[in-house]
């Protein structure tokens, strides 16, 4: 972290502002509405404490559904300047290794004090959105709240539950009305899911490997699958983040906005596609690309991770950029949206931290918190701190797989190759889901064939793990 610019500890500063908060935040007033008795829910990981969305929705006549979306009120505790909100600023990210967590904010606020914990009040920012039964939005308003978490729930075991596959989880089983709660957010996310996908939203399936710790041993690497609960979750902020984008653009407001461009690597895709016997437009088309994604997912899903992670390198990362009152949008190409901003996770990430203070802000009939000039710098630098956490993150994976193998130099696993270039040739082995180099890769190896290789080496400081094809398979 030290390498990429990112502080890895707190300084002083931090500890004697906290040390100075003794309480969650009590703002009291006309503009905050009491929601506290909705049924309220929030899903995560298994281990998440950060927790910064709720969610509850309300089934209207005719299919149409009214949800309502909290997302915790940081700046209330953290203000702008602060020796919390530098901190924050600097890493404008939580980093997350299996090993460890460095949280953006300090953890007695990002899990608990700032947290919309369980059984506990909290001020939050709601977005209320309608949507007809065809997932089109109708309306959408934002306002300040008060909300209580009734069940704190995880994605693994919604998930099952909704597909048939276990019991609805203990937490929602204890609330009287969260099993039909669960089933209508569930519904409205699979039509927005939908309807985005028939407007060019592409599906993405990428490698999102985890380590699996016994004690301080890695015993194990999984891959984090996709599933109905985390589609849930997406679907909703995915809503949420365009109706913030709006809102401060309908009131004339600057807002930092989350982009992907359009490829200009498009030539590059169409060429990928061609490989595979299809054909793309000459100019960027989201529809097109979805369509050439599902046929592929469908036809070899065992490669599909590879391809994704192709598609998304050559569409380019996504960024922070400032848009301004009455400026073309320049949209997320992946998403299909023209309007999308970061709100929704104030806790770990400092673009929703920064969108908060400026949506409370146009909600007060104040002047915006942020200059323009300082909104381009902050766009820029949390673009760069992403990127450079993002990397300490893949290393650390990298490191990991290196632990994990290290003990088993000399065995020999069905893989695929990933990548084949001046750099050399990269594969992916299956079990345990890693990748790395062949050392005596031939030129004549494809991107996608199937090989037996060898463990020859491993370096688990720099993540580096060698392999050779097997000689006895070859």
């Amino acid at each position: 972290m030290s390498e990429r610019g990112l502080q890895p500890e707190f300084g002083v500063g931090v500890e004697q502002q906290l040390a100075a908060i003794s309480a969650v935040a009590a703002e009291t007033g006309a503009a905050i509405h009491d929601l506290t008795d909705l049924l309220w829910c929030s899903i995560d990981n298994d281990d998440s404490r950060d927790l910064d969305q709720l969610t509850v929705c309300e089934v209207l006549e005719h299919g149409a559904v009214k949800l309502l979306v909290a997302i915790a009120d940081v700046d209330a505790l953290v203000k702008k300047g602060s020796a919390i909100d530098e901190h924050a600023r600097i890493n404008t990210t939580s980093v997350y290794t299996s090993a460890r967590i460095f949280p953006m904010l300090p953890e007695r606020l990002s899990t608990d004090l700032t947290s919309l914990s369980a059984n506990e009040d909290r001020l939050s920012l709601v977005t209320e959105m309608v949507f007809q039964a065809d997932g089109a939005l109708l309306s959408s308003s934002l306002y300040r709240a008060r909300v209580r978490n009734r069940a704190k729930l995880a994605y693994d075991t919604v998930s099952a539950w909704i597909e048939g596959e276990g019991a609805l989880p203990a937490a929602a089983a204890a609330v009287p009305g969260m099993e039909a709660q669960l089933r209508a957010q569930d519904g409205v996310a699979q039509q927005l899911r939908a309807r985005r996908h028939t407007q060019g939203s592409l599906e993405l399936e990428t490698s999102q490997p985890r380590a699996v710790f016994e004690g301080e041993q890695v015993i194990d690497i999984r891959q984090q699958e996709q599933n109905r609960a985390r589609q849930l979750i997406e679907e909703v902020m995915i809503a949420t983040n365009g109706c913030t984008a709006r809102f401060l653009a309908a009131r004339n407001g600057a807002s930092l906005r989350r982009v992907v461009r359009s490829p200009e690597r498009w030539l590059r895709i169409v060429a990928v596609a061609k490989d595979y016997g299809e054909s793309l437009p000459a100019e960027p088309d989201s529809k097109a690309l979805e369509a050439f994604l599902a046929k592929r997912h469908k036809a070899d899903p065992l490669r599909f991770p590879d391809l994704s992670l192709v598609i998304v390198k050559l569409m380019g990362r996504g960024e922070y950029v400032l848009e301004l009152p009455g400026a073309a949008p320049i949209g997320h190409f992946g998403l299909a949206v023209r309007d999308y901003t970061h709100s929704t996770a104030p806790n770990r990430r400092y673009p929703d931290l920064i969108t908060e203070r400026m949506l409370k802000a146009a909600l007060a009939e104040q002047a915006p918190p942020y200059s323009i000039d300082e909104l381009v710098k902050l766009a820029a630098h949390c673009t760069r701190q992403e990127d450079a956490a993002q990397k300490v993150e893949r290393k650390m994976r990298k490191s990991e797989a290196a632990l994990l193998l290290e003990s088993r130099v000399g065995q020999s696993f069905d893989a695929l190759v990933t990548g084949s270039g001046s750099d050399g040739v990269w594969v992916r082995v299956f079990a345990p889901p890693a990748e790395g180099k062949l050392a005596n890769g031939a030129a004549t190896l494809k991107v996608g064939e199937k090989l037996r290789v060898k463990l020859i080496s491993t370096n688990v400081e720099r993540g580096f793990i060698d392999f050779v094809t097997d000689p006895s398979k070859a």
